[in-house]
């Protein structure tokens, strides 16, 4: 079964708010078995907005990676990231 990306671009708005959302989803996404392949890393934009925020995350599964995102702690994670941040994110299926 391929895995799948979370790709998350970000512009934080509230700080303190958006690190209580940070906290919570990690361990949400860990719990659905994520892994962050990259985090608040220096990045190079080419194209599109600028967001000075990038993560990438790894699940076993495209089905993982939604099952995170619908999951009730996920939800009450992303509750501290509305109105403290803009944010694009997509899943993505890795190629084999």
């Amino acid at each position: 079964m391929p895995t799948a990306l979370w790709i998350a671009h970000v512009h934080v708005t509230d700080p303190e708010r958006y690190g209580e959302y940070a906290k919570r989803a990690t361990q949400a996404i860990a719990d659905h078995g994520g892994v962050f392949l990259a985090r608040a890393t220096p990045y190079h934009t080419l194209e599109g907005a600028e967001r000075a925020r990038h993560v990438v995350t790894r699940f076993p599964s495209m089905q993982a990676a939604v099952d995170c995102y619908n999951s009730p702690a996920y939800q009450e994670a992303l509750s501290f990231a509305k109105g403290a941040s803009e944010r694009d994110l997509v899943i993505v299926e890795e190629n084999a």
